[in-house]
């Protein structure tokens, strides 16, 4: 049986049409779990996951209008098209020197965190002590600040971890092969301090970055035996879009991402639902129902074996297949990403997708474009008959987008757009779209599902 992680997770996409406000009550058993950071039940672990807004955010993240999470949004997308093309960005800095047993580090620029991504609480250390930690599907190393914060430290939710105090934690050394697979965990290569310790770093598009010295310590998996020698970064120079999160971790297909290391213990899948403002989600690692999800293959591609490859063969918008050819959907690359917050589309597509909706909307005013949104219209989702859009897979795996998927309301709420733009080298299956399905990654049989309904 898997590890059931129903996770104290919140969406970090800001809702620019107003936000219902939760009654503080409701909070109330919600906080007496988040304290306790999980329950048992029959297949492990479980955990609430919470909007950014909800008034029981475990980690309220920073207010960011909608334009500035497009354009950090951008910033990711672009990077993972260069992580395609095997090239990096401009460097974000020119070195970082940790102090007082450390080496100079040039730093590359790479994915955008902390707007499109999601957190949980993990427990670590002896005596096990919980830590609000962003979960991201595009990154394989797992990091948190780590004290005495030779440098910086954003601010967090609780205190920083001290490895001192950790009576488990063990430090890992420059020639251990863990510090070795840091270059393709992180595209960034390894460093060492003159007492033998691996630096690693980590940087992301945006120019947020994490610096600091690979460990080892026990992560707590509740009532099942901990993992003793989980390998994770000990940032000691932490900057950037992490809102009040520790860390990240990383659940890409890499040796050092969180999902590999408890591959053999659990199994090597695991399944999420995102949820909206008025609803609650999950991420689960290991066993899942198998019966309840249509399913596409991943697609292999040496492009980069750690991401999330599938193959989007249709799109209908109100049961009408879009006038394109096939190769339109097949000639670009796909990858399904937890931290895209806008679905990228083949140009070809995309647009054919924007002439249907607007054909579909014709009696709403039109609105000039918004930021990286090019089809928007006078009005809310809620005020507007949007079609049904289906996003279909190889495998005949579909999607069946509701109107919140196909449309987001921007800042003032009197502007509707639609929730996609195109793609440059590669496409990206966005979180908007995914919003309220279950997704599983079934990294053991090399298939994707999805399943309607999957958050209460």
């Amino acid at each position: 049986m898997g590890l059931l992680l129903l996770v104290t997770t919140y969406f970090l996409l800001t809702v620019a049409s107003s936000l219902r406000d939760a009654p503080r009550s409701s909070c109330s058993s919600e906080a007496k779990v988040d304290e306790l950071h999980h329950h048992l039940n029959s297949s492990g672990i479980d955990f609430t996951l919470h909007h950014p807004r909800s008034p029981c955010s475990p980690a309220p993240f920073p207010s960011l209008s909608f334009s500035a999470i497009l354009s950090h949004d951008d910033a990711r997308v672009r990077y993972l098209a260069a992580r395609l093309r095997n090239t990096t960005l401009a460097p974000s800095r020119s070195s970082l020197i940790l102090q007082p047993d450390a080496a100079s580090i040039p730093l590359s620029s790479g994915t955008s965190v902390g707007v499109g991504n999601y957190v949980t609480r993990v427990g670590l250390g002896t005596p096990v002590k919980t830590y609000v930690m962003v979960v991201d599907t595009g990154s394989s190393l797992s990091w948190l600040q780590c004290s005495p914060c030779r440098v910086s430290c954003h601010s967090q939710v609780g205190a920083v971890f001290d490895p001192a105090a950790s009576a488990t934690y063990r430090s890992v050394s420059c020639s251990a092969p863990e510090c070795g697979g840091l270059l393709s965990a992180t595209l960034n290569p390894s460093s060492c301090s003159v007492a033998n310790v691996c630096i690693y770093q980590a940087s992301y598009g945006d120019t947020s970055f994490s610096v600091g010295y690979l460990g080892k310590d026990s992560l707590s998996l509740g009532s099942r035996p901990a993992l003793a020698d989980f390998v994770y970064g000990c940032g000691q120079d932490n900057e950037g879009l992490f809102g009040k999160s520790a860390g990240l971790i990383g659940l890409a297909r890499n040796k050092l991402s969180l999902l590999s290391q408890l591959a053999p213990r659990l199994g090597h899948s695991f399944s999420y639902c995102l949820p909206t403002m008025a609803s609650t989600g999950y991420l689960s690692i290991g066993s899942y129902n198998p019966a309840q999800f249509s399913y596409t293959p991943m697609v292999s591609s040496s492009l980069d074996d750690t991401l999330y490859f599938v193959r989007l063969t249709g799109i209908t918008v109100g049961g009408k297949n879009l006038p394109v050819r096939a190769s339109a959907y097949t000639g670009t690359p796909t990858i399904i990403d937890s931290g895209t917050v806008i679905t990228r589309l083949p140009p070809d597509v995309y647009t054919a997708l924007s002439n249907a909706i607007v054909a579909a909307l014709k009696k709403y005013k039109r609105e000039p474009a918004y930021s990286i949104l090019d089809t928007c219209f006078r009005g809310t989702v809620k005020a507007s008959a949007v079609p049904v859009v289906n996003m279909v897979f190889e495998g005949g795996a579909t999607l069946k987008l509701a109107p919140r998927n196909v449309m987001i309301d921007v800042d003032d709420a009197t502007m509707t757009c639609l929730a996609f733009a195109p793609a440059g080298r590669v496409a990206i299956i966005g979180n908007r779209q995914q919003q309220t399905f279950k997704v599983v990654y079934d990294v053991a049989n090399s298939r994707i599902g999805f399943a309607a309904g999957g958050c209460s």
